[in-house]
């Protein structure tokens, strides 16, 4: 009965949203599309990947030697700039407006600069490469997980939604398999990278079967302190992943 109620009040939010903000490009306002084809070249790609620790740049995002010692996380792929007010409006308008289709959007997005950075690998000696662009066809996509009480609130989870669109994109299985299991406070609310380490830990568990060293790519829409990505990387590890990358739209 209580699961029913909450249908429907998420059913009533969805409908008062949509009364609230019809569906037009949040950049030009023409209707019948969150971003039209003339505003989505509009977006700024990120064309330079940095280590998350130091911000040392290097071609694929990898977090180098001096800093890989405190991480289990292979890299992050950053596709974005939160500094375009462009990519702002969408990920705020997915997040806190509930704007569902906004992911397709965005999906779009990281898939075009997924599909550039593939490119670029395939001009490179295999030794420079990460292993993961070695055996690409058989990596696995796994969103960022939401706690069901979150998860229930919002309706959806911004980062399945995405990931959904990146697989399909791309070829690649999907899985839930990794869930939430504990409800803290969120990420966002926290500022110190300590702190943000210890409020995630051991909140996430594996359900699937042994990984046999399958590489994976947790999609997120932004990335901080990277706790969350390593907290899950670590767990995946722990269940015989290989290389586990992140890629987000942006750097918060």
């Amino acid at each position: 009965m209580k699961r029913k109620v909450i249908k429907n009040l998420v059913k009533l939010k969805t409908l008062f949203l949509d009364l609230l903000f019809p569906v037009e490009c949040v950049n030009c306002s023409k209707e019948e599309e969150w971003l039209c084809k003339k505003c989505f070249r509009k977006i700024e790609f990120n064309d330079k990947q940095l280590c998350l620790i130091c911000k040392k740049e290097n071609i694929f995002g990898k977090i180098c030697d001096k800093c890989e010692k405190s991480y289990t996380l292979d890299g992050v792929w950053v596709a974005g700039f939160l500094r375009d007010q462009l990519t702002q409006k969408l990920i705020k308008s997915l997040k806190y407006y509930f704007a569902r289709d906004i992911a397709e959007v965005l999906g779009r997005f990281m898939n075009f600069f997924m599909r550039d950075l593939i490119n670029k690998s395939r001009f490179l000696e295999v030794q420079s490469l990460p292993k993961i662009f070695l055996n690409f066809n058989k990596t696995l996509i796994i969103p960022v997980p939401l706690h069901p009480k979150r998860k229930r609130w919002r309706g959806f989870n911004q980062s399945e939604l995405l990931a959904k669109n990146i697989a399909n994109y791309l070829n690649l299985e999907m899985s839930n398999k990794l869930i939430r299991v504990k409800y803290k406070k969120a990420q966002a609310k926290i500022t110190a990278k300590q702190e943000r380490m210890q409020n995630i830990k051991d909140c996430f568990k594996w359900t699937g079967k042994d990984l046999g060293k399958q590489n994976i790519i947790i999609v997120d829409d932004i990335v901080t302190t990277g706790s969350t990505l390593n907290e899950m990387s670590r767990i995946l590890k722990q269940n015989n992943a290989g290389e586990v990358w992140g890629l987000v739209i942006a750097r918060g």
